[in-house]
């Protein structure tokens, strides 16, 4: 049974859940300033690498749809606790293993239980805070969970420096333990149980289609789009994902209730979400591999690179929530997304001699535009939905944001690699610069590569920059039960 928000002590829930989440996050940032090491360690391609990254968010994608399902069917407790469970075993496999399959293996079921978390955590705000406060909420959220990268980075990159790339999983282990510990004390429901049936035919088809889709892209950086490999998976993902769309139209119980996209704001707000999440999850594959593969910088200074920026973020965080609250979400949305295109520019001349100073700035200014558009444009959309759709629509959300992160990684270096062949061979058809050795050449060319790929990345931008000057606060959804601080309960609707 939930219990009577009246009796609940929010800050115990919440800090427990935070922490939960920013360990999942932390986890997902540390393995981009690891994946040169890792190139080498495992004599692995960056394309082959990506996936530790692409493979986590994929899981993810593919796991979120259901979490509506097992909102419904667990309590907020026992789910909580299950997903940090299978979080734990999957940092154990990876702390355990000597092959490449092996740690990827293990980073799939960390995947498995960090892809419950957020969208669990997303809807217990929904259900405990009015939309005037959710703004503030998703602040504090995001203040936990950006303050991972901030240190994600430089902690990984000292790690790497001083030790084996295993001890960042080590580390890891007592840390989930806690998390766990604290979820038995602390942690209280705030949701009804409904012994809903799930739907095996849409988990089928939300699998095979992301799955299809994520694998075609991953393949395209090697093959070519020409490639029989990658048109096959990209239609069998393409088709799977139509049927899976047409399926939940159509059920009166569906695994994932799309008709949330019969809001406006929502539908705006998580297409604009697609070309945030690519801008910001590409930047974190492809500045690592400049930094260290073209450039020479070790780990720590990879680390502390990003450092400055992403603490910006994390201090913007609470900031934004406010004046999201107090002024709606267009125009930190288009202020925001001009500085990350601005800055972004600055990403598309790099050299083998761009200053350490420069790329800090540029850096830092972009991770400050994001801070200001992130939870914003996230919780504008979600603030239109009725409250028997909370869950749906953090599913959504979420799983939109998942795929498209991997889509979008899988893409640029998919770009990336196949710009720095064509220079190379532009180069050494020119006879390359002149008295420049082959090693220098290649390094010329994974150069251009990478300003390639951020080109793309500003294009990307722009189309969300268009899109955010149709955002409008929406209005707020019809009140299904009382929201007094007396009598605020989640109301489960049966049809959902």
């Amino acid at each position: 049974m939930a219990e009577n928000s009246s009796s609940i002590k929010k800050g115990p829930i919440l800090f427990v859940m935070i922490l939960g989440a920013f360990l999942a996050t932390l986890n997902q940032t540390i393995m981009s300033v690891a994946t040169p090491e890792l190139m080498i360690d495992f004599n692995i391609s960056a394309a082959t690498a990506q996936w530790l990254t692409t493979g986590y968010m994929l899981v993810n994608g593919v796991l979120i749809p259901i979490t509506a399902y097992l909102m419904q069917r667990f309590t907020t407790r026992e789910l909580f606790q299950a997903s940090m469970f299978i979080f734990l075993t999957g940092t154990i496999v990876s702390a355990l293993a000597s092959s490449f399959p092996v740690l990827l293996t293990g980073r799939l079921i960390q995947a498995a239980g960090a892809g419950i978390i957020m969208p669990l955590l997303m809807t217990v705000i929904l259900t405990l805070f009015p939309p005037n406060k959710r703004g503030a909420a998703m602040g504090m959220v995001g203040f936990a969970i950006i303050f991972a990268p901030a240190i994600g980075p430089t902690l990984a990159g000292y790690i790497l420096e001083n030790y084996r790339w295993e001890t960042m999983f080590y580390g890891m282990i007592p840390l989930v333990a806690i998390v766990i510990i604290c979820g038995f004390i602390y942690l209280r429901n705030v949701s009804e149980r409904i012994h809903a049936k799930i739907d095996v035919l849409s988990v089928i088809l939300s699998t095979v289609g992301f799955g299809a889709v994520m694998y075609g892209f991953s393949r395209a950086g090697k093959l070519g789009w020409s490639s029989a490999e990658v048109i096959t998976f990209l239609i069998v993902g393409i088709l799977s994902l139509v049927l899976f769309t047409w399926r939940q139209l159509k059920s009166d119980s569906p695994l994932l209730d799309l008709r949330a996209f019969k809001y406006n704001m929502f539908s705006l707000t998580t297409v604009i979400n697609i070309a945030v999440t690519m801008v910001m999850y590409a930047d974190m594959m492809l500045l690592p591999l400049y930094l260290q593969n073209s450039r020479g910088f070790t780990a720590l200074e990879s680390g502390l690179l990003m450092f400055p920026g992403s603490l910006l973020m994390g201090v913007m965080m609470p900031i934004t929530g406010k004046l999201f609250d107090k002024y709606g979400a267009k125009w930190l949305s288009i202020i925001g997304m001009a500085i990350t295109i601005i800055t972004t520019l600055g990403f598309i001349n790099l050299t083998d001699t761009t200053s350490y100073t420069y790329l800090v700035l540029m850096s830092t200014g972009r991770r400050f535009g994001m801070a200001m558009l992130l939870m914003p444009i996230t919780t504008a959309g979600l603030n239109q939905l009725p409250a028997r759709l909370n869950a749906h629509g953090t599913a959504i959300s979420n799983t939109i944001k998942q795929v498209a992160g991997a889509v979008g990684t899988s893409l640029l270096v998919t770009i990336m690699t196949s710009r720095t062949t064509t220079h190379m061979q532009e180069l050494m058809t020119s006879g390359g610069t002149e008295g420049a050795t082959q090693a220098e050449m290649v390094t010329a060319a994974s150069i251009n590569g990478i300003n390639d790929a951020y080109l793309v990345i500003v294009g990307i931008g722009v189309i969300g920059l268009l899109l955010s000057f149709f955002i409008k606060r929406a209005d707020q959804p019809a009140v299904e039960e009382s929201t007094s601080t007396s009598a605020v309960k989640l109301k489960v609707v049966k049809e959902v």
